[in-house]
Order: structure tokens, then C-alpha cells, then sequence
């Protein structure tokens, strides 16, 4: 994982946007993902794994991560495929042109219809629950060359720090849990009685995860294959999904952890998985984007209530939803610039940094010690390239922010792409039924 931008370049890229009225007051949010950034994550992804194993290894980013289909192929176009978990998701990849046998459908409430429509177009699939592979037994015979397919498993290792996220506890929603009574045999059957069944899939970690139980998950599911082989007599599991989760250090512009340190603690944990015999899927989302993203917005108002100074902003709950509602698991960095998009200095002074919507709790930052804001500042939410702007949140009927792409010229200036221009307010009437004004109140 490349770290986040050095805040020279992260400067001149606010600078730009000012510049070039990407954040105007007629547009007063404005998203920015750093294309260069992103580029280096993908890299230092590959590299990392790369140098602990030869096996084939698919990393399928998890488009939930950033939905955004110029995101996808900009991926796509570094080596990564997909891991897509609806049929939107699944719409959202082939968009972009990422090909079936690089992409992963995972989701605990898959239909008839989305697996039928997952055999046909070859992608592979990691059935949740023994519901699910009831409904494959049903599909594969009548599928053409059904593509890989996998069972889920809840490793069971406990959770992290942020409850939301830890999926490996022992009643989390995802998978066939593992230490559940009677489970582990009743896999091991799953397996030798389906031949087509050839992978097995684990995501032990999230943010709030440390790494080491993320490790005991991927353990104890090679483990699981390596019994599930034996009993077989044969290879019957080739592939391992371990999916992603690898936290992000949001406190500062330190790289920690990092893709290497994390491939590495897996090859000395599990060197089994890494000595050839199986190919390796990831499906890492947040790691590869959140250091990349910076939302800015306007101050439009400054004011003082209860000797508290208050920086009223147009971004809130619509662009950090996560951050607003649980601000101990999603603190964000904050930095500040002036009206012309430099940064600003002075002594900090603790202030509400508070977005638009209409309750009181729509707030970025509390009680933050920041150069004292004033109307036209600009204020900037760092390392929200992932959860952030791309999962819009439509409270008080908010516009979404255009999101854009940035790289840098050899001669230091910046470039712009447009990623997703804004939502106008048009648009916000014909999403709300605009077009149907009369339809509840015709006879």
C-alpha cells in the first residue's frame, strides 16, 4: 500500500481545484482522488504477494470500496479484477470492462437469478450457506462449464475494535461458522459430494481488525483444505480466497501496515498456502483507496456558540456517513486552506467543523484545534477515497459532489479527469418522482 500524498502534492492538487472552480461557491463540495496514488497501491499490492509465492494470484478489488466505474478500470488497468457482491456491483465491473474470470461474487443473499446469471457468464462464486449451495445443486447440472466455486467459511477468531466491522466473531452473518457443532464435518461432506466445489473462502478482517487474527483466520481455513484434500485423496481445493480487511493508519500520513508486512506474516504463519499448490484470490477495498481520497468543502459561515467556534461546511453525513455516526471508530484528518486554496497557518484554536444537514449531530470533526476558520475557507477531510464519496448519502435531499481524478504534469501542475460530475438539483427531483407529482392523488 503506497502511503497517502505528500502534502506538497496534496496542496497543489487543492490549489488546482480552487483554480480551475472544481470547489466554487456555486459547487461547494468537491471530491479529489489522487490517480498516481492509486496506481502505486496497486503495485505495491502485486509486488507484495508476488514475492511470497509463485502461484497465480487474482486480486479482486471490492467494488463496495468505490463503485465508481472509472475507478474500476483505472484498476482493471493495473492488474486487479473485481470481488462484486449485487447485481449492481456486478453491472458496475462489466462497465468497466472487467472480464469474468476476474471477477468474484460474494454476498450473503445471493437469488436464483444472480447465481443463474453468475454460471452463465463465468464468474466465480462463493456460496454463503448450505441454502445456497442447495440452489447450486440445481444450477450447475444445467450449466454449460460452471466456473469456480467456493463455500465461504466463518473462521470463527473473534472480532476486532469496531463491532460493525469484525466478521469473524462467532454469530457473524457471513459463511458456514466453522467451530459451530458438527460443522467442520459437515464441510468436509459438502466437498467430497460435490466435485465442482473446488475453493474456499475467508474474510477474517476489516478495519479494527489486527492483523495477526486476520492470519489465524487464513490458518485455519488452508487447514480446512488441506483436510478436505486429504480426505478427497486429491486436490479437490485449488484456490484460496482470503479477502482483504487490511486496516488503515488514518491518524497520520504513515504507511503502516503495509501490503508487505501483511503478505509476509501470512507466508511465515501459513507457509503451506504460499508454497505453490494453491492459487490465491484476495479482495482488499479500503487499503487500496481511503489514503488517496480528500474531500473539500467551503465554509460558508463561521460562528461562536457556547464560547465553542463553530465552522459551518457543505460537507457532513452526505459524504461521511461512517464518520458522522460513529466519530470513535471514523475519525477523519482534517486540514484547512484559505479562500485560494493555501494552506492556511495560525494558532490552532479548538472548533466544530459542522456540515449542512439538519441535526446537531452532522459534524466532521469536534472540538478540533485548527487554524481558525473563516467563510470561503476551505476545509479538507482527508483519506476519504474509499466509503466516503462514493457512497453518497442523500439527507436533506444533498447534491453528490463531482469526483475527479488528479495526476501531476512533469512541470508540477495538475490535471483534472472527471470521475462522476455533480448531481444537479434536477436530478435529485427526477430520482424522487418528479415525473409522477400527480401519482398518489389521481382516482
Amino acid at each position: 500500500m503506497a502511503s497517502a500524498p505528500a502534502p506538497h502534492r496534496r496542496d497543489r492538487a487543492v490549489r488546482a481545484a480552487v483554480s480551475q472552480s472544481l470547489l466554487s461557491p456555486d459547487r461547494p463540495v468537491a471530491a479529489l482522488l489522487d490517480t498516481e496514488g492509486v496506481r502505486a497501491s496497486a503495485a505495491a499490492l502485486r509486488a507484495a504477494f508476488a514475492a511470497v509465492t509463485d502461484a497465480p494470484v487474482l486480486h479482486a478489488f471490492a467494488v463496495k470500496a468505490s463503485p465508481l466505474v472509472p475507478v474500476l478500470r483505472l484498476l482493471y488497468e493495473e492488474g486487479l479484477g473485481a470481488e462484486v457482491a449485487s447485481p449492481g456491483e456486478l453491472a458496475l465491473a462489466r462497465a468497466a470492462g472487467v472480464p469474468p474470470h476476474l471477477t468474484v461474487l460474494d454476498s450473503p443473499a445471493k437469488t436464483v437469478a444472480e447465481l443463474r446469471e453468475a454460471l452463465a457468464l463465468g464468474i466465480a462464486v462463493n456460496a454463503d450457506n448450505p441454502q445456497e449451495l442447495a440452489r447450486l445443486d440445481a444450477l450447475v447440472p444445467a450449466a454449460a462449464a460452471p466456473p469456480p466455486l467456493g463455500l465461504r467459511v466463518n473462521a470463527q477468531v473473534g472480532g476486532g475494535s469496531i463491532d460493525a466491522m469484525s466478521t469473524a466473531t462467532d454469530t457473524s452473518k457471513f459463511g458456514v461458522g466453522l467451530r459451530d457443532p458438527g460443522a467442520r464435518a459437515w464441510i468436509v461432506r459438502a466437498f467430497l459430494d460435490r466435485p465442482w466445489l473446488t475453493r474456499l473462502h475467508t474474510h477474517s478482517g476489516s478495519q479494527g481488525v489486527p492483523l495477526a487474527r486476520m492470519a489465524a483466520g487464513v490458518r485455519a481455513v488452508y487447514e480446512l483444505a488441506e483436510e478436505i484434500n486429504a480426505a478427497a485423496g486429491r486436490r479437490q481445493v485449488d484456490t484460496v480466497d482470503i479477502g482483504g480487511g487490511l486496516p488503515v493508519n488514518f491518524a497520520s500520513d504513515e504507511e503502516t501496515p503495509t501490503y508487505e508486512a501483511y503478505a509476509r506474516l501470512l507466508a511465515a504463519e501459513v507457509p503451506g498456502l504460499f508454497d505453490g499448490r494453491y492459487g490465491l484470490v484476495t479482495e482488499f477495498g479500503r487499503s487500496l483507496l481511503a489514503r488517496h481520497g480528500t474531500v473539500l468543502a467551503r465554509v460558508e459561515y463561521t460562528k461562536t456558540t457556547g464560547a465553542r467556534p463553530i465552522a459551518v461546511t457543505h460537507a457532513g453525513v452526505q459524504v461521511a456517513a461512517r464518520t458522522v455516526y460513529a466519530p470513535g471508530s471514523w475519525p477523519l484528518r482534517i486540514a484547512v486552506y484559505d479562500a485560494e486554496g493555501r494552506p492556511k497557518g495560525g494558532p490552532a484554536v479548538d472548533q466544530d467543523v459542522a456540515g449542512p444537514a439538519c441535526f446537531a449531530g452532522d459534524l466532521l470533526a469536534a472540538a478540533r484545534p485548527l487554524p481558525l476558520l473563516e467563510p470561503g475557507d476551505v476545509v479538507a477531510a482527508l483519506d476519504t477515497g474509499a466509503y466516503y464519496f462514493a457512497h453518497h448519502y442523500a439527507y436533506n435531499s444533498l447534491v453528490r459532489p463531482g469526483v475527479y481524478g488528479w495526476t501531476t504534469r512533469p512541470d508540477g501542475s495538475v490535471r483534472f479527469a472527471t470521475v462522476r460530475p455533480p448531481q444537479s438539483v434536477a436530478e435529485i427531483v427526477a430520482e424522487a418522482g418528479g415525473d409522477l407529482r400527480d401519482a398518489l392523488v389521481r382516482e
